[in-house]
């Protein structure tokens, strides 16, 4: 088992008798069943129904004073305090942002517990592992109990980028991105049948009518890795953009329609060649579909 603290990452709390309900409200997954040890992969958007930030989110027991707390891109921290105080109104709830004294670190390739922080596995897929909310002087401890040896983010973004499970900021953009174009229906983050909140009518056209043309998908290459922003290509066409890569494996933000028109095109990342997989949790239609087991 590997374990690796992410410094990327930060927690921000929400806390008060009308918490649940004001989160439940704004947010792209359903949160009524979230109980300490469990978690829901989530997204406040948008009007537009654009990602604004996406985050974990996870209930601490009510003996060590309950709560929401959100693992969230560090970096967006502030902006979506900002957002949830914005929306908050006269509801009964406090928001702290809580990245100074609280990161976390993922654990995985294998089974383990500690209790160190808030653990939960995490909700996208199981390969993935599990997630501890912690004071950062505390992973090596933490990593100790899991049975983990405490390795390097990179590690963990290889182990990421892998899988073909999309980053936030590398793999697509805040702001300019809608839920189904960053795979957030395919991993769990979209609830389609909980009702209303924020940008809520615009995915569920996007769902309904099947217009998802732009998806964050996985590919491999061969030798030199491909720039982050350099334009996928298939022939003369540019079909999209490359994000995150290591190790042979990369996401990039691809339109499928133009790679299916391209049909035997050679498609390749700033001049680099590249062949885009489907990873077996994915169920979007995709060009050939090509398997992950290849």
């Amino acid at each position: 088992m590997k374990a690796a603290l992410l410094p990327d990452r930060g927690v921000i709390k929400v806390i008060g008798d009308d918490a649940r309900k004001f989160l439940h409200g704004l947010v792209t997954a359903d949160l009524l069943g979230v109980a300490p040890g469990t978690a829901r992969f989530c997204a406040l958007l948008t009007p537009q129904g654009k990602i604004i930030a996406d985050f974990f989110l996870t209930e601490a027991p009510q003996a060590e004073g309950g709560g929401f707390f959100l693992d969230i891109p560090r970096a967006l921290a502030a902006t979506l305090v900002e957002k949830l105080n914005l929306y908050k109104l006269r509801a009964k709830i406090l928001i702290e942002d809580l990245s100074e004294v609280l990161g976390v670190l993922a654990a995985w390739d294998g089974k383990g517990t500690t209790k160190q922080g808030l653990s939960y596995a995490d909700p996208r897929l199981p390969a993935l592992g599990v997630r501890v909310m912690i004071p950062p002087h505390r992973a090596a401890a933490a990593a100790s109990e899991l049975g983990a040896a405490l390795v390097s983010a990179e590690e963990y973004e290889a182990h990421r980028i892998a899988l073909g499970v999309p980053r936030g900021g590398l793999d697509f953009a805040y702001g300019d991105a809608f839920p189904h174009e960053a795979d957030m229906d395919q991993l769990g983050g979209v609830d389609f049948v909980k009702g209303c909140y924020v940008g809520q009518e615009v995915v569920s056209r996007i769902e309904h009518r099947g217009i998802a043309r732009t998806r964050a998908v996985a590919l491999r290459y061969d030798g030199a890795r491909p720039e982050s922003g350099a334009p996928i290509t298939a022939g003369e066409r540019q079909v999209g953009t490359m994000g995150s890569a290591a190790r042979g494996r990369g996401i990039a933000l691809i339109r499928l329609d133009r790679v299916a028109e391209a049909e035997q095109a050679a498609l390749a990342a700033g001049g680099i060649p590249i062949r885009l997989i489907k990873p077996d949790w994915a169920r979007f239609s995709f060009p050939g579909e090509i398997k992950a087991a290849e």
